[in-house]
């Protein structure tokens, strides 16, 4: 009797748990339902209820205006050059600098990475306007070297792969010095192959903040030439009088696109490695 009602319970815990899991979804997927609801809506739209979430009369004129666009086409080649460039030098640059800290065996490594964890207590608004000056003196205002040279290594992605570096075993490193790689050799050969796990999280976090940051690439970009998706699609949107909610929600609907398609991509490789460990 005592297993039965604790099998009884344990189920009961279960179906608990799958409702308020399932709330939870849906409290997360809402404003992403509002955002397609909306931008599927004509124009003079509004939400004044539950009810107006599904619109009555739908329509696709929002889309069609943003991918016959050149402006928007430009915005999102900006975001993939500048999301691509910044993932592949923190791919390469965050474990390289992660190694260094970790085996050079100098004296200030300990203390290079204190200021390492130090910058990452610094708010990112702080440093908005000693940035702007630096790249302002440099001459690099509105150009893709401004929205990809600050971001090439960050802070977090190299203390992330540096404990990573530290649970991995010493003794494969050894094994390769013995047969004659040097530490480049032993860092691309045996190492960097090791890290997959890490540089995934890696890629898919650098990615996403990316993608997606909107303060910096407007402050540092004034043209149409080099700005990003974000940026362009609140200046897109916006009338001489009022903001084409429809549009800007169509706007991010398809900006939202890449996000989901990698956060895919991310479980299959998650799944992978899983299975092949």
């Amino acid at each position: 009797m005592r297993r039965l009602k604790g099998k009884r319970g344990s189920g009961s815990g279960v179906r608990l748990l799958g409702i308020i899991l399932l709330i939870v979804l849906v409290l997360n997927l809402s404003p992403l339902l509002v955002m397609v609801s909306i931008s599927l809506k004509g124009e003079g739209s509004v939400l004044r209820s539950l009810c107006d979430l599904i619109p009555e009369r739908i329509t696709l004129r929002h889309y069609w205006e943003l991918l016959t666009s050149g402006r928007f086409a430009r915005y999102f080649l900006n975001s993939a050059i500048v999301a691509l460039l910044v993932v592949g030098g923190n791919l390469v640059l965050a474990p390289m600098a992660a190694y260094a800290l970790l085996r050079s065996g100098l004296r200030f490594t300990r203390l290079l990475l204190l200021l390492v964890i130090a910058t990452m207590m610094i708010p990112k608004h702080i440093m908005m306007i000693p940035l702007f000056t630096m790249l302002y003196r440099m001459e690099l205002i509105d150009t893709y070297f401004a929205l990809v040279l600050p971001f090439l290594v960050d802070a977090f992605n190299v203390f992330f792969v540096y404990q990573y570096l530290k649970a991995l075993p010493r003794e494969i490193e050894e094994a390769a010095f013995m047969d004659g790689a040097g530490l480049g050799g032993t860092f691309f050969r045996v190492v960097f192959p090791m890290l997959k796990p890490a540089l995934a999280v890696v890629a898919t976090n650098t990615f996403l903040i990316n993608w997606n940051s909107f303060l910096l690439p407007f402050i540092l970009t004034s043209s149409d030439r080099v700005r990003t998706l974000p940026v362009g699609l609140a200046i897109f949107a916006q009338g001489e009088h009022s903001t084409d909610w429809s549009l800007l929600m169509a706007g991010s609907v398809l900006a939202a696109v890449p996000t989901i398609l990698l956060w895919i991509r991310s479980q299959r490789i998650a799944q992978s490695i899983l299975v092949s460990r």
